[in-house]
């Protein structure tokens, strides 16, 4: 992915909606060169088109969630690839962190099997020939693009994996990490009983929030990817619960950028937005947070 995709899917995925020529404008570059761009990050399934516009779908939509922080989601995904092995059978479940994690191990070439519930994973990868992969059965959540239920467990209970990746949507001490959906929360908790390892790959900024249900408690797993913005305290409980932290940088430039407003053409009065994550083309961190 290049840069400037980069940077449409951080903009998308805090505006939820911009047209093309904003877009280009942003960028410095022409509407045919956003187009292109566009069509790119479409055949992916990262985003959706509509007529003069780019756009995601809901809140539970992988793409428009794997856009967000991209380059520190893709920076944890790089570390946890590092951990597997030649040869290993790796379970990976539904997830922006998770799918990026598929796709270095895809690109990697390593003789991996790579099992999945995420209908979104398989259809990511679909062009790397080298990848093997293995989709579970299931009954089919369309926004989530993931499979669950019983059919989900008893097709996972075939497969013994060396390592189990999962996401998180928040993190309680008590309960351990949480998540939104508890159909999918249970289908984890079933895919856990298959693994030898359970790793966990999330941002930082989780672990202030709270999910619905309990996924998998502290003392079951053996490590977090995550970025060093994870609060000390945090930091320090799962060390004691034997848990390896793993982080990598939130940011690689914290140098200050004016934030410019991106405004419809059509109408100079209407702002998209004003986030500080939207930086001028030629320099712009992508993903500086202020």
């Amino acid at each position: 992915m290049t840069e400037r995709q980069s940077k449409i899917l951080e903009a998308l995925a805090l505006c939820q909606r911009i047209e093309v020529s904003a877009l280009a404008e942003m960028l410095h570059v022409s509407q045919v060169t956003v187009r292109k761009d566009l069509d790119q990050l479409e055949e992916r399934g990262l985003i959706r088109r509509e007529h003069g516009f780019a756009l995601f779908g809901s809140l539970d939509d992988v793409g428009r969630r794997m856009a967000l922080h991209y380059e520190v989601k893709r920076r944890i995904a790089q570390a946890a690839a590092a951990s597997v092995e030649e040869g290993e059978t790796v379970m990976i479940e539904s997830g922006s962190c998770c799918t990026l994690l598929a796709e270095e191990l895809a690109n990697a070439q390593k003789d991996v099997t790579i099992v999945t519930n995420s209908t979104f994973i398989a259809n990511h990868l679909r062009y790397i020939r080298s990848c093997r992969i293995i989709l579970l059965g299931g009954e089919y959540q369309p926004e989530a693009q993931v499979l669950v239920g019983s059919i989900t467990r008893r097709c996972a209970e075939i497969f013994f994996s060396d390592k189990f990746f999962i996401g998180a949507d928040g993190f309680i001490k008590e309960y351990g990490f949480t998540g939104r959906n508890h159909v999918r929360a249970q289908t984890v908790r079933d895919m856990v009983e298959q693994a030898e390892e359970i790793l966990v790959l999330t941002e930082s900024e989780k672990f202030s929030q709270r999910g619905a249900e309990g996924i998998v408690r502290a003392e079951d797993v053996t490590a977090v990817y995550t970025d060093d913005h994870i609060p000390p305290a945090t930091e320090t409980f799962l060390s004691e619960k034997g848990v390896i932290i793993n982080k990598v940088p939130a940011f690689l430039n914290t140098e200050s950028h004016q934030t410019p407003m991106i405004q419809s053409p059509h109408n100079p009065e209407k702002l998209y937005q004003s986030v500080s994550a939207i930086k001028n083309a030629a320099s712009w961190p992508a993903f500086q947070r202020q």
